[in-house]
Parts: structure tokens; sequence; C-alpha cells
């Protein structure tokens, strides 16, 4: 069940990464995922599943980023740097030391059935979602005004683009924890842009490497039974590493 999720959610959060990348936003899912801390303590102190005590938080932490963003002129890297901050200061307040460590890299003991489904069907709809605004948040990032008299409706597509960050590193916290997160997106993406010389190319190779870099995690984890998340990054720094070989 690991591997299936591993499949899945390294998959979407690699496509979506090539969005981020382009949308240069590739670092906002570390702010995103250190704010799923609170959430991923009370989920380990009352053991329940880490992505559900997880996602109220960062759904709470977008929305909040969203509403700055649409009502202030300050950039989304300073709001962003504010809300999660915040959501640090009050973890650190009641979690217990002896669950740092998993709230911060990642534990895999609670990844069951039902989690696995879970994490299928929403790792799906994040694809889909991510696909169906890609075209129109591309062009939206070269020109805004170009974007709205195309009738695009920007606001929106940036809702549900923010929207996605949040599910999925609501769902990364199971496997790379809270610290992690933005590992699952951002390499991945650097990795395909290295190896593509189109946007499609470059969108679907972000999904095949998000999703490699996980499974090669995995595999290592069963060998050496060392922490999962940092195995993780770790395969997605060696493909990436490669990749500088082969640069297109």
């Amino acid at each position: 069940m690991a591997v299936i999720i591993a499949l899945f959610l390294g998959g979407a959060a690699g496509y979506l990464g090539t969005l981020m990348l382009s949308q240069r936003m590739a670092l906002v899912a570390g702010p995103l995922g250190h704010l799923t801390l609170p959430g991923i303590a009370l989920a380990l102190i009352f053991h329940f599943d880490v992505s559900l005590g997880a996602f109220p938080f960062v759904i709470l932490g977008v929305f909040f980023i969203w509403f700055f963003e649409m009502n202030t002129k300050l950039p989304m890297e300073a709001l962003t740097a504010v809300v999660f901050a915040t959501g640090v200061a009050i973890t650190f307040l009641f979690l217990p030391e002896e669950k740092t460590v998993p709230a911060l890299i990642g534990d895999i003991s609670q990844i069951n059935f039902p989690a696995t489904l879970g994490s299928v069907i929403l790792s799906g709809g994040v694809f889909l979602v991510t696909k169906r605004i890609y075209p129109e948040m591309t062009l939206a990032g070269i020109s805004e005004d170009l974007a709205k008299a195309q009738r695009i409706n920007v606001k929106r597509n940036h809702f549900l683009y923010l929207l996605c960050i949040a599910l999925i590193v609501a769902l990364g916290v199971r496997i790379v924890g809270g610290l992690l997160t933005a590992a699952l997106m951002a390499i991945p993406a650097c990795t395909a842009r290295n190896l593509s010389v189109n946007l499609v190319q470059y969108s679907y190779r972000g999904f095949f490497f998000g999703s490699l870099s996980c499974i090669l995690g995995m595999v290592v984890f069963q060998f050496t039974n060392l922490p999962i998340g940092p195995l993780i990054v770790i395969a997605s720094a060696i493909l990436f590493l490669i990749s500088l070989f082969f640069r297109r």
C-alpha cells in the first residue's frame, strides 16, 4: 500500500511542482508544510491519521494566504512566511518532544487501506484539476491582463491552484513529514526541466520523476529501515544530479 501511495502522490506532486516552478513558487510548499505541524502534533498525540490532522490547518493557512494576497500588495512569499511562522510557534507550545521527529520527517506506520484509497483519490483529483488549469495558469503567469482578456477567471484558478498545493502538502506529511514536503514538488520539477524541450514533456516528466523518487525511497527503506522521508528526498536529489549530465 505504501508503494501505491508513493506512485500516485509522488506523481501528482511532481506534476503540480512543474506548474509551481513555472510560477516561481516552488518553495511555497515548504512553509505550508510547516503549517501542517499543529495538525500533525494533534494527530500524533490523539492517535489518528496525520493527514486528517494536517488538512484543516493547511487549508486554513491557504485561505488566509489567498485572502491576504487578494487584499494587500504584499508578495505571496511574505504572506506565507507570516502564516507558517505562526503555525510553527503554536505547534511547539504543545508538541511532546518524543513526537517531534515523526512530525518533521514522516512516519508510514499509519498507512492502511482507507488511507491508501483516500490518498489515491485525492492525488488523482489534484492531477486532474492541475491539468485543467495548467494552460490558463501558464498564460496568467506570462500576462495576467492577457489572461483576463481571454475571460479567464484568474482569482478562481489561483485559489484552485493553492488548494491543490494544500492537498498535496496534507497528503505528503504522511510519508515525508512537515519539514520536507516542498521537496516532493520542487526537485522532480527541476529534474524534468533539465530533460525537457517543451511544456508537455516538462509536465509529464515531472509526474514520472515524482513517482520514481518516491518508489526508490520506499525500496531503500525496505532494506535499510532508515527514515523514509529523507530517503525519498535523497533519491529525488540523486535523480536531479543525474539529469545535469543530460540537460537539453
